[in-house]
């Protein structure tokens, strides 16, 4: 059975998992993804555990605990096609917003009327 394993601390690593699980049974794979141009946990993981039975009793038992000062979310993995997309749209690269993109930008006073108009500044 595949695991789904939230909420983990950037400093939790597979063999944290691994560990973590194996008091329930035999663990199969124990993987916390990063990413993958930064190296970084992103914060979440998978463990792979044969053993239906203990795989479901690791899940009840750990989901909801402490785990490196953060408290972890554990549940069945969903296979992707089974998980909601939301309102995710495909990538279709950078396009053009609109506005003023380019040209000599000035602030201030300087060169030019005042930013004020024909207002006064109000002093406070």
């Amino acid at each position: 059975m595949n695991i789904f394993v939230a909420n983990l601390s950037f400093r939790v690593e597979n063999d944290d998992l691994n560990k973590l699980f194996e008091e329930y049974g035999e663990v199969a794979s124990a993987k916390v993804i990063t990413d993958k141009f930064s190296g970084r946990s992103r914060g979440f993981g998978f463990v792979e555990m044969n053993d239906e039975t203990q795989a479901t009793k690791a899940i009840e038992e750990l989901n909801g605990v402490e785990l490196d000062g953060k408290v972890i979310a554990v549940s069945v993995a969903r296979a992707r096609e089974d998980r909601p997309q939301g309102e995710r749209r495909p990538f279709s690269g950078g396009g053009d917003r609109g506005g003023d993109r380019g040209g000599e930008r000035r602030f201030g006073n300087s060169g030019g009327g005042s930013s004020y108009g024909d207002r006064k500044p109000k002093r406070y």
